[in-house]
């Protein structure tokens, strides 16, 4: 029997993280709501070019075979379009040949309200504000950042990077280290290197990822022809001796990651410059800008480095 959407692995993607909407967003900023629904109508047959987010989606998708007992993944789309001014975006969804068959269209209305109806472990979007509002109500949420990366369209193999505080396990750590400093941090960290911390805004989406690539393996073992589609890394500001609690948060999870970069402050984009992951999330706006020119990247706006940062990209209540 087909997979349940209770059982699939879900993500939730706004059309302005999925397609370049530059052009779109320009006219609405400008020239406001009538004219940017003019322009959507005399462009509705103009296909899309692939946005920060395609090539994660893209092979999100490409896990699911063809029989539907062999479709875990399902990938939504959000949209603070109307159905009739979104129609542009599900034709250009049709042309890239996504196979993405469910959305919501919420007219301006905060798209993300509806992840839990649609069992979404993840929404990525280009709203900062949508964003927000989502993780502060405590949902998995991030903003994709502008970047130059080149995806090689004939790879296969799916990569994501996390960052470990504020994203995998929750900023309990990083709360010491912002009040008394990097020394009492560590000696923290040794003090509790044998107890997991708790989750982190993207622990389910991280779970669910871990989940997918733990079926890839069960393929190999099958079919020795079969090749694993997914890897995973971890790039920390974390070292030794703290990085001990991440492997201890790890086995608690039950998850086995690919790489793990500790890199006491060097910057990330050095080890993910050779990664070269589809996407790279992070708590900390500074990392992100540091590697978005040359990897997908999205900002999770979590906990106490977020406290004050308004950093924003698209207000675009048509996204």
């Amino acid at each position: 029997m087909p997979f349940p959407i209770e059982e699939k692995f879900v993500v939730a993607v706004a059309s302005s993280a999925l397609f370049n909407l530059d052009e779109s967003d320009k006219i609405f900023r400008e020239k406001g709501e009538e004219e940017y629904r003019k322009y959507q109508h005399e462009n509705e047959n103009v296909i899309l070019d692939p946005g920060v987010a395609f090539p994660l989606i893209k092979r999100l998708l490409m896990i699911n075979g063809q029989d539907p007992n062999d479709q875990p993944v399902e990938v939504v789309l959000l949209s603070r379009n109307d159905p009739d001014t979104g129609l542009r975006v599900f034709k250009s969804i049709e042309h890239h040949g996504l196979s993405i068959s469910r959305a919501a269209f919420t007219a301006g209305a905060n798209p993300f309200v509806y992840m839990e109806a649609f069992n979404a472990s993840l929404f990525l979007s280009a709203n900062p504000n949508d964003v927000r509002e989502a993780v502060r109500s405590g949902l998995p949420a991030a903003q994709i950042f502008p970047s130059q990366f080149v995806d090689d369209e004939s790879e296969l193999e799916l990569r994501i990077a996390f960052d470990f505080d504020g994203i995998i396990a929750d900023d309990s750590s990083e709360g010491i280290y912002q009040e008394l400093g990097m020394q009492q941090f560590h000696e923290n960290e040794k003090q509790k290197a044998n107890e997991a911390l708790p989750p982190g805004p993207l622990s389910k989406f991280f779970g669910e990822i871990a989940r997918m690539q733990h079926r890839e393996w069960e393929k190999k073992q099958k079919d020795s022809s079969h090749i694993p589609r997914i890897r995973i890394a971890i790039a920390t500001a974390r070292n030794a001796p703290a990085h001990e609690r991440v492997v201890t948060t790890l086995r608690s999870l039950g998850i086995r990651v690919d790489e793990a970069f500790f890199l006491g402050g060097i910057d990330k984009g050095r080890v993910l410059r050779v990664f070269r992951p589809h996407i790279f999330f992070d708590d900390q706006v500074g990392h992100i800008e540091g590697v978005s020119s040359i990897s997908p990247s999205a900002h999770v706006p979590f906990g106490i480095t977020n406290m004050k940062d308004t950093t924003s990209i698209s207000s675009d209540p048509f996204e």
